[in-house]
């Protein structure tokens, strides 16, 4: 996110004018506008006029509006942010107090007012324009006759490409038409690697499969990058790592993101501390469960008792439409922090924080055993 101009109160008002660069951008702008901004930006409007000869002609103008939010969504295929609000600035085209919905771009410039920066706000902004928080993983899940196609980003996770072909049994007479048939996906897949995997942007790009198919494709890349003299393979071909998985589904990318040589490229990124917080938080959970917890209700009474070490939780929980409530998360998340605890934000669109969201989006590690918690309704 290219940030233009800041001018803000930490939990005061202000405004700041930003232009997202990359779909993550745009997720991380959605976690930032919440109802009751307001947000100005160019847009384009259908506008009617009313011609000489009594007829109607109706032409697309170029407007510069600000709404005041009332819902926003976020189309993660098509990369748009989609605000709908109540237009507050005057305008010969569109009355105050009419609604637009704006569509916010990849590379276009709109400005984000707030009567309240607080603390969550102001984290997402610093998250937001600093380029060394992307895990800036590419994954390619595979099992015969299925791959797909990963990016992994600081905050949201992207199927970039999903290839499906169909592969005879090995065995009998129908082995030639196999090994045609497993060289045609191969082929489908180098095709998705080479459009998606940019290694200017990615650390590193993982294979990834049961049994032997990542070995297979792995070789059947390094050849085919020789033969073709594709720079980028070449040149990166240290940066390809392999790794297992049960299959080339999207849920077995948690299984690449647990693996050892993995971890020890992205170690320091946002993705990579989810995965290894929530790994410890399940740890905890079966050797010593008093000292884990999840739910609103358990984590409120461990921290009264200043029991909380390290709070989990999904950002979710702050789009929440109800003010209060965002703002009870929000002095949660400042109140642990403030006792020494450290707190993290799990993106719901990451599979550590799909996992966290199953059960109830908050959980903590404790200090010190509770077990009188397991006595307390959920």
């Amino acid at each position: 996110m290219k940030i233009v101009r800041k001018d803000l109160v930490p939990d005061g008002p202000g405004s700041v004018k930003m232009i997202p660069e990359e779909s993550d951008d745009l997720w991380l702008a959605y976690n930032l506008v919440a109802e009751g901004d307001s947000v100005f930006a160019v847009t384009v409007r259908k506008v009617v006029r009313q011609m000489a000869s009594g007829g109607r002609d109706a032409e697309r103008v170029k407007l510069k509006l600000e709404i005041k939010v009332e819902a926003v969504e976020y189309d993660k295929e098509g990369s748009v942010l989609r605000i709908r609000g109540k237009n507050i600035l005057e305008n010969e085209h569109v009355k105050v107090g009419a609604f637009h919905t704006l569509e916010i771009e990849l590379h276009r410039p709109f400005v984000l007012r707030k009567d309240v920066w607080d603390s969550l706000a102001l984290d997402v902004l610093q998250q937001a324009s600093d380029p060394a928080a992307s895990a800036d993983l590419a994954v390619v899940l595979m099992q015969e006759g299925l791959a797909h196609v990963l990016l992994v980003g600081k905050s949201v996770t992207t199927t970039r490409s999903r290839i499906e072909t169909s592969i005879p049994r090995k065995h009998g007479p129908a082995v030639a038409g196999y090994e045609t048939a497993l060289n045609k996906f191969f082929e489908n897949v180098l095709q998705a690697f080479i459009k998606h995997v940019d290694f200017k942007v990615v650390r590193c790009a993982v294979i990834a499969s049961p049994g032997f198919t990542k070995d297979q494709f792995h070789q059947y890349l390094l050849l085919e990058a020789e033969r073709r003299q594709l720079r980028p393979i070449i040149e990166n071909k240290s940066r390809i790592l392999l790794a297992h998985t049960t299959s080339g589904y999207k849920h077995s990318l948690r299984e690449v993101l647990d693996a050892p040589n993995v971890m020890n490229l992205i170690k320091d990124t946002k993705a990579a501390q989810e995965v290894r917080v929530l790994k410890d938080f399940f740890s905890m959970l079966s050797n010593d469960p008093a000292r884990a917890c999840y739910g609103p209700k358990h984590v409120e009474v461990a921290h009264e008792h200043m029991a909380i070490q390290t709070l989990l939780i999904t950002d979710d929980l702050f789009r929440n439409s109800d003010i209060a409530m965002r703002q009870k998360y929000v002095n949660l998340v400042d109140s642990v922090k403030d006792s020494g605890g450290s707190a993290y934000i799990f993106s719901s669109m990451h599979v550590s924080g799909e996992q966290l969201a199953q059960l109830t989006g908050i959980a903590a590690i404790l200090r010190f055993p509770l077990p009188d918690l397991e006595d307390i309704e959920m």
